[in-house]
């Protein structure tokens, strides 16, 4: 697997969202989905006509994603420009996480 500099900005994530968060705002669609690997915000890839994913990355600065597709393991540094093909696995949302984020748990 190829190093990044970055490794030390991954914190054990849950993904925010079980779809892009900032597409589902707004009522729009997406292709697939990538999650910051620093705090979990679920965007939307960049064959995505919206490019949440890059776009949270622009605001923030975390340089890190993982694709949240299933089956994949891969990863992006958005600083280094580095593909990376092995990421760690994230925390899987519960079934109960919907309603406690709802309900401001």
């Amino acid at each position: 697997m190829a190093h990044c500099p970055h490794f030390d900005q991954i914190r054990e994530v849950t993904p925010g969202a079980n779809g892009c968060e900032d597409c589902m705002k707004t009522g729009d669609t997406w292709n697939e989905l990538r999650v910051c690997l620093t705090c979990g915000h679920v965007g939307c890839c960049d064959d995505s006509k919206n490019r949440h994913a890059t776009r949270h990355f622009e605001q923030t600065q975390h340089p890190l994603i993982r694709s949240l597709q299933a089956g994949e393991d891969w990863g992006w540094c958005y600083v280094d420009k580095i593909y990376l093909d092995k990421m760690p696995r994230l925390k899987r949302r519960g079934p109960w996480s919907l309603l406690a984020r709802w309900l401001g748990r």
